[in-house]
């Protein structure tokens, strides 16, 4: 059964992709000191390098971007070098990878930023809850601080100048994290937008800060190297619906069109709990975008096949299946059994829950 539209290439861009099966970006919190991955990530990525296009976890452009403990950066030299590892690792094996670049704005604590760097926002709202630091614990998320004019200036460039640097590294291209209540989505979502300036208040002014964002990227590494996630109806990091939500994103799909960026990708979160973006919505983003849409949350093979045969997307991303799975796509086509993961080593340091998951060779060996 490995004939099905799942398992058949596709174009994407310039890039030809061995399947539609893609490798969803997950926070692993590996990273090292000066928030640098290593050779222990180009190991974990180049596990999985069968999917059609493998999207890394959520990395930051800039120092005040890091909201969260041992995640990686893409703005100095030793971090770009880490990265020069992971990409070599997936190329040699046939592998695309692109780097999804994720500035946590308020979604943050000041512990987990270098010297120097500090929390920032469209608002001086804080999130609710608590953010793990390593150094004590959990901890209320930082108070941020309200961007200026010059701050969304300088925090647009850094976007642009991660996605160079990107390129740099070796990646086939950027998805830019417009999802999950981080900075992008904090200018979008009135819950959070208080602004009352060109970057506030209207549908046209919340989403101008993620259409700069992604004008000014596709400039600097060429549009059909940049893609974007977006999350409708999303309530993560005290995100929420709110009345003009379906209007909101159908205008940004036809912004992003003109923009001319490589994919949209959409993420529902209904199989862990949240309300559902409406069948109609994605219709409606898809037909406003009218390029590659890719389609996120909680699949497994039979679904991404109705759902691809339906045409509510092009391509299907896989999260967790992926963490515990480093040959997903072997596994999905022989119907084999798929390894459950370890929740409890998502986000700890080194290797176990990370590289050790085997293969159905390895199973077989062993």
């Amino acid at each position: 059964m490995s004939n099905t539209k799942l398992f058949s290439p596709y174009t994407l861009g310039q890039l030809a992709l061995r399947n539609r099966v893609i490798m969803a970006p997950m926070t692993r919190c590996r990273a090292h000191e000066h928030n640098a991955l290593d050779e222990l990530a180009a190991t974990y990525y180049g596990q999985r390098a069968t999917a059609g296009l493998i999207i890394t976890e959520g990395t930051s452009p800039s120092p005040n971007g890091l909201g969260y403990a041992r995640i990686p950066g893409v703005y100095s030299d030793q971090q770009i070098a880490g990265w020069k590892s992971v990409t070599k690792a997936v190329h040699e094996k046939g592998g695309k990878i692109f780097l999804q670049i994720m500035h946590t704005g308020r979604v943050s604590h000041e512990a987990n930023l270098p010297e120097g760097a500090e929390v920032v926002a469209p608002t001086t709202k804080q999130v609710s809850g608590e953010m793990y630091t390593d150094s004590q614990g959990p901890l209320p998320h930082t108070t941020p601080r309200k961007m200026n004019e010059a701050d969304i200036d300088q925090a647009i460039e850094e976007y642009v100048q991660g996605a160079k640097n990107a390129i740099a590294a070796g990646f086939d291209g950027v998805e830019l994290h417009a999802a999950n209540g981080y900075l992008m989505e904090q200018f979008l979502n009135p819950l959070v937008n208080d602004r009352n300036d060109e970057y506030g208040g209207s549908i046209e002014n919340r989403c101008r800060f993620v259409l700069e964002v992604a004008e000014r990227t596709a400039e600097a590494i060429g549009k059909d190297k940049v893609g974007i996630r977006i999350s409708p109806y999303g309530t993560f990091n005290d995100m929420g619906a709110f009345d003009d939500v379906e209007t909101q994103f159908v205008y940004l799909a036809e912004k992003l069109k003109e923009t001319g960026l490589v994919y949209i990708h959409i993420v529902d979160h209904a199989t862990m709990g949240t309300a559902p973006v409406p069948v109609e919505v994605k219709h409606k983003i898809r037909e406003a975008f009218q390029g590659t849409i890719i389609i996120s949350g909680g699949y497994d093979k039979e679904r991404a096949e109705k759902d691809l045969e339906e045409g509510l997307g092009h391509l299907v991303a896989f999260g967790r299946p992926y963490v515990s799975n480093p040959d997903l796509v072997e596994r999905m086509k022989k119907g084999a059994a798929l390894t459950p993961p370890d929740f409890d080593t998502f986000y700890t340091p080194g290797e176990k829950g990370y590289t050790d998951y085997p293969t159905l060779e390895e199973e077989k060996v062993g």
